[in-house]
């Protein structure tokens, strides 16, 4: 059994009944609770850590009217110097209570205290980088003399929020994505409504508290704890204009099929593959690609899934890896020796173990892991293939199984190497280890991905450098200066001074 209760401004957020923590959520400027609760599991031993309200569609409508008609006005209004020093103040407070943060992050998305840590420290650099962002906000200036049809004309393109985002947020990283997509959506004066992970909405619903307590504008934000099916006719809503999610490729489609005509910014499947050259530093890469495999019990986008491994080191290279993941130590993640802590439930271990048992059924020999440890915890797992046609048929190859389980095969060429890569229908991102610049920069060239990470595993961090997926992977990108393009409307204003003596062109 997990107990926490958050301390300092956060004690307003929740009451504790009978021993139960009730926490509210933040409706565009009130703290509401619900008719009905939902209970929040903490994955490190599914005991129940607090509930939320649940809201449905009927609780909301009102909600996203008052953030429509006055609180897209209330932020677009707000001076841009302003809403970046709102960015600095929530940043502020999030450094301030640090700790709050870092426990309501182990506990309820199961990760350790370095990497609860570093998703805090992430959310608060990317609230520190907005300005960044505001540097996209700005239009620009056309003049017309570059055609004979608009002489004496001239345009001024102005970037305009859309309005009212929603923000979709995953469950493994709760607080950064809805940092991040907070800060995009809100610098260029959009109001924000995030819909928070119904695995983990506590690190998002205390997100809010910052929030209200920088001063931001109150009918300009909400988090609203709607379950899945309650979800859709929010994301059908007319008034809202973009719709940024961070998902399945699933959930995804289900959402485009449901939203109609909007703008879209979303990262979606993906599980990326590895290549290793016969000259890669070896031992590097061993130690890199083992830890895209169970790095946060490999509940990440950018995990690695399939490892390819030229034939002349391919023994070797596997030997290594193995003997990498021997030494990941699974356990309760508030342990200070815990390198992995568990899934986020009982039915996501399910999925691997399902995926496991499909591989091994096909085909599949079982290099290490493979077992269930209790409640939901399990080892890390790789599976080789010798037969490339027996692996592409696979749950684990065709799917992203959301786990820290990964498959491996050898190839004789950097051509059969790409096509394999390319052959899943994720496009995230790739890794190539090696030297030769010539066999890099091929790969480069022909890998149907958003990102290519030389010599290292991918790594989004807070976006410093722009990702986003090709084919099921998603539309659009995500990072700092480039997601932001996607909330603002484009609105060109051209200016006639024909015949006025503005322009006296030598035609």
């Amino acid at each position: 059994m997990v107990e926490y209760t958050p301390t300092g401004i956060f004690k307003n957020i929740y009451e504790v009944i009978d021993g139960k923590v009730y926490y509210k959520t933040y409706a565009g400027g009130e703290w509401v609770s619900g008719r009905d609760w939902a209970p929040v599991q903490s994955p490190i031993d599914n005991s129940v850590i607090g509930y939320v309200p649940k809201l449905t569609y009927r609780d909301v409508e009102g909600v996203v009217a008052r953030i429509y008609e006055k609180g897209r006005w209330s932020i677009r209004n707000t001076p841009g110097f302003k809403r970046v020093s709102y960015m600095f103040k929530i940043a502020d407070l999030m450094e301030k209570y640090a700790e709050d943060f870092i426990q309501i992050l182990v506990l309820n998305t199961g990760k350790t205290y370095a990497q609860a840590r570093g998703e805090l420290n992430a959310s608060i650099s990317r609230l520190r980088d907005s300005p960044l962002d505001a540097r996209k906000v700005p239009g620009e200036y056309i003049a017309g003399d570059w055609d004979q049809s608009t002489l004496e004309t001239e345009a001024v393109v102005r970037k305009e929020p859309y309005g009212v985002v929603l923000a979709i947020i995953p469950f493994n990283y709760p607080l950064f994505d809805s940092v991040t997509k907070f800060v995009y959506s809100a610098i260029s004066g959009n109001a924000v409504v995030i819909k928070p992970p119904s695995a983990d909405p506590l690190p998002v619903i205390m997100f809010a508290k910052v929030v209200e307590e920088a001063g931001f504008p109150k009918d300009s934000f909400a988090v609203l704890t709607l379950p899945g099916r309650e979800t859709d006719p929010l994301v059908a809503d007319k008034r809202i204009s973009v719709i940024s999610l961070t998902g399945s490729s699933s959930t995804g489609r289900h959402v485009l099929a449901t939203g109609g005509v909007k703008q879209y910014i979303m990262e979606l499947g993906g599980g990326d593959p590895a290549i290793v050259l016969s000259d890669a530093d070896l031992a590097q890469a061993t130690k890199a690609i083992a830890t895209g495999i169970y790095s946060y019990a490999g509940q990440r986008c950018d995990a690695i899934k399939l490892i390819l491994v030229e034939e002349n080191v391919y023994e070797e290279f596997k030997k290594g890896l193995v003997e990498e993941l021997k030494k990941v130590v699974v356990g309760d993640p508030r342990n200070p020796a815990t390198v992995m802590g568990p899934l986020i439930s009982s039915e996501a271990v399910d999925n691997m173990m399902n995926a496991i048992k499909d591989a091994l059924d096909r085909g599949g020999i079982l290099l290490y892991g493979g077992r269930r440890l209790g409640g939901n915890y399990v080892e890390p797992t790789l599976i080789e293939f010798t037969s490339h046609e027996k692996m592409v048929e696979s749950k684990l190859y065709r799917e992203e199984v959301f786990a820290p389980v990964a498959l491996i095969t050898s190839f004789k060429d950097l051509d059969e190497a790409i096509k394999l890569a390319n052959g899943r229908d994720y496009g995230l991102d790739a890794a190539v280890f090696g030297k030769d610049l010539d066999r890099i920069r091929k790969a480069v060239r022909y890998l149907e991905v958003g990102a290519v990470y030389v010599n290292d595993i991918p790594r989004h961090g807070i976006g410093y450098y722009p990702f986003g997926g090709r084919k099921n992977s998603g539309i659009g990108r995500e990072g700092i200066g480039y997601s932001v393009e996607y909330v603002m409307a484009t609105k060109t204003v051209i200016y006639n001074y024909k015949g006025r003596g503005v322009y006296n062109y030598l035609v």
